[in-house]
Order: structure tokens, then C-alpha cells, then sequence
């Protein structure tokens, strides 16, 4: 059984890289060109929207856990909010919302109205959504240390920064590293609803070479295997790193 799930991995990656080769290679046309191209605007979107997200992420988990009353119903609003809405709501409302109040502010200041571009609309919205889930796995990465980690570090007498680095951190990055790549998986896919508000990435391109040339299912299966290669090279980069936290926790 073993050997067969290991023969599983090894086959089923290869076969959907393949399979993403072949397409691209043979089955799209002269089209290759314009998907990887939608491709890397999808791979920088997710990436930079990511950073966004953890920067909000740790910023939330710092409010919740020691920012004040003040800060502290901020964050909560701010997490209760976005967990409630859906993904495509709130890309619209920020996109449209803030295409106007970004105008307003413009013409306030003397200078013209401009468009706010669908792709950093889109980098913002997801980077807004999605720290509010890192907000929460950060926090929860905290507060899942013991106690008696912070106070041995104390009765070692190191330093605040010492002790963080030395005690805390291997055992923070364990913790919130399978939450950290879930809310990764589930961010990249989200990337694909920007494709509403007119960005060409990969899905915005293959729909709209999908509807010229009469062929939607085939632009579809590349879009479809492009994410799952995000997928799988994303799952091995972290397992790779759950290790290496090991290590460094041990």
C-alpha cells in the first residue's frame, strides 16, 4: 500500500505536468505565448497579494493579541467583516468602490480622475480577503504556545529578542505553516475571479481565446492544469519547509 501511494506521487505530478507540456506545445495553436504570459500574471498576483496578506495578517494578530481595546475592535471588525463577505463581492465593491473614492480624492486634490488598474484592484481585494484569515492563523499560532516556553525563557534570563528567536520562532513557524499553506492554496485559486473586472490574466485570456476560436474546453483544461501545478509544486515547497521547521524545533 505504501508502495502503491508513493508510485501515486511520483506519477500523478508527472503525468500533470506532461499533460500541461503537451497542450501547450500542441494543442492551443499559436496561442502558448499569450498564456504563459496570462500564467505570469496570475503566478505575480498570487505572490504579491500574499505578501500583502501576511503583512495585514500580522498586523491583525499584533491588534488582537496586545494592540489595545481600540485596535482590538478594529481587527474584529475587520476579520468579521471580510470572512463574511464573499470573495467576488468584495472584489467588486473594492474595485468600483474604490475606482470612485480613489477619483474623489483626485479631483479634490486638483489632479484628474484615472482608472484604477484591474490588476492592482485585484491585488489589493485579495490581499485584504486573505489577511483576514492570516489574522487569524497568526493568532492562533501564538496562543497555541505553552506559557511555561515564555517564563523558561525568562528564568534562562535571556534577552526579549533572544528568547523570540531562539524559543518562540521554531515553534511559532511549526505552527502556523499548515495554516499558512492552506490560506496560500485557497488564495491562489482565488486569483481566478479577478478575471470579472478585466484583468488579462490566465483565465481572462483563455476565456476570451476560448470564445474566438470556438474551442473553450480545451483553453479550460490548460487553465485547469496550470493551477494544479501551482498546486503541487506549492504542497511540496511547504512539506519541505514543515521538515525543515522540525529540525529547527527540535
Amino acid at each position: 500500500m505504501k508502495n502503491t501511494d508513493r508510485i501515486l506521487r511520483i506519477v500523478a505530478p508527472l503525468a500533470v505536468f506532461g499533460a500541461l507540456a503537451w497542450l501547450l506545445a500542441f494543442g492551443v495553436g499559436g496561442y502558448t505565448a499569450s498564456l504563459l504570459k496570462g500564467a505570469a500574471i496570475t503566478l505575480v498576483l498570487a505572490v504579491s497579494s500574499l505578501v500583502l496578506a501576511t503583512v495585514l495578517g500580522l498586523l491583525g494578530a499584533w491588534a488582537k493579541l496586545g494592540g489595545g481595546v481600540i485596535l482590538r475592535s478594529i481587527a474584529n471588525v475587520y476579520t468579521i467583516i471580510i470572512r463574511g463577505v464573499p470573495d467576488l463581492v468584495m472584489i467588486l465593491l473594492i474595485y468600483y468602490g474604490g475606482q470612485r473614492s480613489v477619483n474623489h480624492v483626485a479631483v479634490a486634490l486638483g489632479f484628474e480622475p484615472f482608472d484604477v488598474s484591474p490588476f492592482l484592484a485585484g491585488f489589493f481585494s485579495i490581499g485584504i480577503i486573505y489577511g483576514a484569515y492570516l489574522t487569524e492563523t497568526f493568532r492562533g499560532a501564538w496562543l497555541g504556545i505553552p506559557r511555561g516556553q515564555i517564563d523558561a525563557g525568562k528564568a534562562l534570563g535571556l534577552p526579549p529578542m533572544l528568547s523570540f528567536r531562539k524559543v518562540l520562532m521554531p515553534q511559532l513557524l511549526r505552527s502556523v505553516l499548515t495554516g499558512y499553506a492552506n490560506v496560500w492554496q485557497v488564495l491562489v485559486k482565488s486569483t481566478a475571479v479577478v478575471s470579472v473586472i478585466g484583468l488579462s490574466d490566465l483565465v481572462g485570456l483563455a476565456d476570451k481565446i476560448g470564445k474566438s476560436t470556438r474551442e473553450p474546453f480545451v483553453f479550460l483544461v490548460v487553465v485547469m492544469l496550470f493551477y494544479l501545478v501551482m498546486t503541487i509544486v506549492s504542497e511540496r515547497g511547504f512539506k519541505w519547509l514543515e521538515h525543515r521547521s522540525d529540525r529547527w524545533a527540535a
